[in-house]
């Protein structure tokens, strides 16, 4: 292979990243801080909502890197990622945020973001996020999910349908998603619906095959994206922040309070 074959090979493997901060001179800080990493090739762009949109499916990146606070509006970057979402569904979008409090979180994973990134991390750890993130991975530290699971208890349960408004889920199997969004163990999911372990764990498996997703964080998270399924009013089991092993995504038996961490975890979710 000759150089520039095998210089052509390495651009392809890059992740493109396009940049949107909140100022033109903050989205080319940003960039050029993140272009010293030579796994990303990165673009930036002023943080208006249609140059965005149309850079996006112009240039198709990997991962949009976006503020959460847009041209003085505290809802302007959500709005992008719903555009964004809608006009290119395979591009990943992570939102910067000076302050994760609960309401911008909820919203961040309802508009589409897979990852939400506090402007108080690192380079390094804004690089493993957008690296995580672009895996198929969602970034969010224990708090930022406990803020989901919240909003799942306190909102009314819907049925999950599909494009034809047929139900995805049974009867049986959605009342097991409440239950793991409550974070329940298997032991405790199979007391409550009077069902056997065994039985618990086929049906978290035919959950993950039919919402495309590998672990009990991922259904919540699913879940909570699409707003279809959501759990009753509270129990009193902490829910859970860590994503489960292939291994253990459908045998868990019990549920450990979750530390919070010093950094952001990924959790593996297809969103």
């Amino acid at each position: 292979m000759n150089q520039c074959a095998a210089t052509a090979q390495e651009d392809c493997k890059k992740i493109r990243v396009l940049a949107a901060d909140s100022t033109r001179m903050s989205s080319q800080l940003l960039a050029e801080a993140l272009a010293q990493d030579t796994q990303f090739e990165v673009a930036h762009i002023d943080a208006k909502i249609a140059p965005i949109v149309d850079a996006v499916t112009e240039q198709k990146p990997h991962v949009v890197l976006l503020s959460a606070d847009l041209n003085g509006s505290a809802t302007a970057g959500f709005e992008i990622t719903r555009q964004v979402r809608d006009a290119s569904p395979d591009t990943k979008i992570v939102l910067m945020m000076d302050a994760a409090n609960p309401g911008a979180v909820v919203e961040a994973f309802r508009s589409g973001a897979q990852g939400i990134f506090s402007r108080s991390e690192s380079s390094k750890a804004l690089a493993k996020c957008i690296t995580s993130v672009y895996q198929g991975q969602v970034w969010a530290n224990s708090a930022e999910l406990r803020y989901l699971l919240q909003a799942l208890r306190e909102a009314a349960p819907v049925r999950l349908v599909d494009s034809r408004g047929d139900a995805i889920l049974s009867k049986r199997e959605h009342d097991v998603v409440q239950c793991v969004a409550e974070g329940l163990s298997n032991r405790e999911i199979a007391g409550r619906l009077k069902l056997t372990e065994h039985t618990v764990k086929n049906y978290l498996f035919r959950i993950f095959d039919k919402l495309g997703v590998s672990s009990r964080v991922e259904v919540v998270l699913y879940a909570f994206s699409v707003r279809g399924i959501v759990c009753e009013p509270p129990a009193s089991n902490p829910a859970p922040t860590q994503a489960k092993s292939e291994n253990e995504k459908a045998g868990s038996t019990k549920t450990k309070k979750p530390a919070e961490p010093a950094k952001p975890l990924a959790h593996r979710a297809r969103m």
